[in-house]
């Protein structure tokens, strides 16, 4: 054993070569680099630092000195370009084996997070496998999902960017960052509920002004696939519902599943109050869009006028044309909410561009 506990065992034969190349000055044979590069790897695997490892070799170069042989300039170069090469050799393998290591622990994050977030394993072993990536499935979890103009992975720089960012405010808090299906995903206990604020700023950021959506947080393994779902769910709502907010939370946008959860109710509903506005001249579209700044402004009909970049008179030309075909009336209190719960039915439902 070395000075600095690095067994002897990775310096096999390492005198021998010194002695050698003092002697006649050859260089380190295919088959010692390759020795050298095999004990670098081993020594990796075993958890020694390469700085102790190098170390262990500079203080055997000084032990097995062969002063005899290298007592002249010539001599003293020959050695020095052993050393050279031996540790070149050594580091080359003892890096070969981090990145494999690497690469295996890429492969194992993205396989526990694949399993854990479509529920797809044994919750006994998805649990002992979420205690190395610092999870507690016992404990609640929400999910935050950014998504932006391109696909991530684990890999990316955008991604080790969040990570980074979300790493150095909070440590280690239990929380995951990993990627799934091109987005950005974070997963954090139920109870820290800043964290994942501040991952969705940070990929806001990071991706350009993506949006990211939050789910509720949720017990055990289901809870974390449920989480994930919503906060799915919550950015597929946005995109149909043509809403701007970057950040989404699951809890604030409830209404709309439940809405669409009897799609054939909601057809209805949608055929049956806004359906006249085809025979409109232009189509359905305009009055439509028309309905959802009114309601989007708070019925307030300077606002939506503003931002249909309308007149208010013109505003107002629409929305009693609106009330003549569909017999309902924006304004009336009592029609409001047909026509509101309608007018959202039709944008979860992607009418009139889908017929039903």
């Amino acid at each position: 054993m070395t000075g600095r506990e690095i067994p002897d065992e990775y310096l096999a034969g390492y005198d021998k070569i010194l002695a050698e190349a003092a002697d006649t000055g050859r260089r380190l044979t295919r088959d010692e680099l390759e020795t050298r590069r095999t004990l670098g790897e081993q020594a990796a695997e075993a958890g020694h630092t390469l700085r102790a490892l190098v170390s262990a070799y500079l203080s055997a170069t000084r032990e097995h000195w062969p002063a005899r042989s290298a007592d002249t300039a010539t001599g003293t170069d020959r050695v020095l370009a052993a050393v050279e090469h031996a540790v070149d050799a050594l580091a080359e393998g003892y890096e070969r084996a981090q990145r494999l290591a690497v690469r295996q622990e890429v492969a194992d994050r993205r396989e526990f997070v694949d399993d854990l977030l479509h529920g797809r394993s044994d919750l006994g072993r998805l649990a002992q496998r979420a205690e190395r990536f610092g999870l507690l499935l016992s404990h609640a979890h929400a999910v935050a999902v950014a998504e932006g103009d391109g696909t991530y992975d684990d890999t990316h720089p955008v991604t080790r960017r969040v990570d980074q960012a979300v790493s150095a405010r909070y440590g280690n808090r239990s929380t995951l960052i990993a990627t799934k299906d091109g987005r950005l995903v974070c997963i954090a206990p139920g109870d820290q509920a800043d964290v994942l604020t501040h991952f969705a700023k940070q990929a806001h950021a990071a991706t350009d002004g993506g949006r990211v959506a939050i789910g509720r947080p949720q017990p055990g393994a289901g809870g974390i696939v449920h989480s994930y779902e919503e906060a799915l769910t919550a950015l597929d709502l946005a995109l149909r519902m043509g809403i701007d907010e970057p950040l989404l939370r699951a809890a604030d946008l409830l209404v709309f599943p439940v809405l669409a959860r009897d799609r054939q109710a909601m057809a209805d509903l949608v055929r049956s109050t806004l359906g006249p506005l085809q025979n409109a001249r232009g189509g359905a579209v305009p009055l439509l869009d028309t309905l959802t700044a009114y309601f989007d402004s708070g019925c307030v009909s300077a606002e939506a006028a503003r931002r249909l970049s309308l007149s208010v008179r013109a505003l107002t030309y629409r929305l009693e044309r609106i009330h003549k075909l569909t017999g309902s009336n924006p304004a009336d209190p009592m029609h409001r909410y047909t026509l509101q719960t309608a007018v959202i039915g039709a944008r979860l439902l992607d009418w009139p561009s889908q017929a039903f």
